[in-house]
């Protein structure tokens, strides 16, 4: 069975957020993944760097060691989808941390000669879902650096032979329609992940 590792970072189980990763877990559960869904906030996921982590950084046997779970948990993954709101032009804190973290040398990549190789090359499949406040012109202006580093470093990271960046814009403004037709594009999307 194929392994899918959901990292979701919203606070709220209320949220807009959590309804989606719920279509998103469900429906890859459907279709025959087996999901890991890591909540960073109900797991209590601590996402500072530790001046000694930080000094360990470059020594794979140490630096992995305070977050090997997830570690293992990134490792086993076949496909990875983060699902997130899109606050301030930037993922949410928390999910920046588990970045910094988890994504370490030997981990997401490989330093050889001083140049950077992907390290997360089992990962076949990646997806972001997320939500903006604002416009797409307007996200398009600020220069959009959560899609860019979607599109471009994960992608780089992982070499996915699938990657879709999947967001709702606009959301102060979206109708209950529209949010409930993202809703359905989100299911669509994750069935043919």
């Amino acid at each position: 069975m194929p392994r899918a590792l959901v990292v979701y970072a919203h606070p709220c189980a209320e949220s807009y957020s959590a309804a989606l990763c719920a279509v998103v877990v469900d429906r890859l559960r459907g279709r025959g993944w087996e999901v890991d869904l890591c909540d960073l906030y109900a797991e209590g996921f601590d996402p500072v760097l530790t001046a000694e982590e930080r000094r360990a950084y470059l020594d794979t046997g140490r630096n992995t060691a305070p977050v090997r779970a997830h570690v293992e948990r990134l490792r086993a993954a076949e496909a990875l989808v983060l699902v997130y709101p899109t606050w301030n032009f930037g993922m949410p804190a928390i999910l920046k941390g588990y970045i910094d973290r988890a994504f370490l040398p030997g981990v997401s990549f490989v330093l050889k000669d001083g140049l950077v190789a992907p390290g997360l090359t089992h990962i076949r499949k990646l997806a972001v879902v997320t939500s903006y406040g604002a416009t797409p012109l307007r996200a398009f202006l600020a220069g959009n650096p959560p899609k860019r580093f979607v599109t471009r470093v994960l992608r780089y990271i992982c070499r996915p032979a699938r990657l879709r960046y999947l967001a709702l814009y606009d959301m102060n403004r979206a109708t209950e329609a529209q949010r409930r037709a993202f809703l359905t594009r989100i299911a669509r999307e994750m069935d043919r992940l």
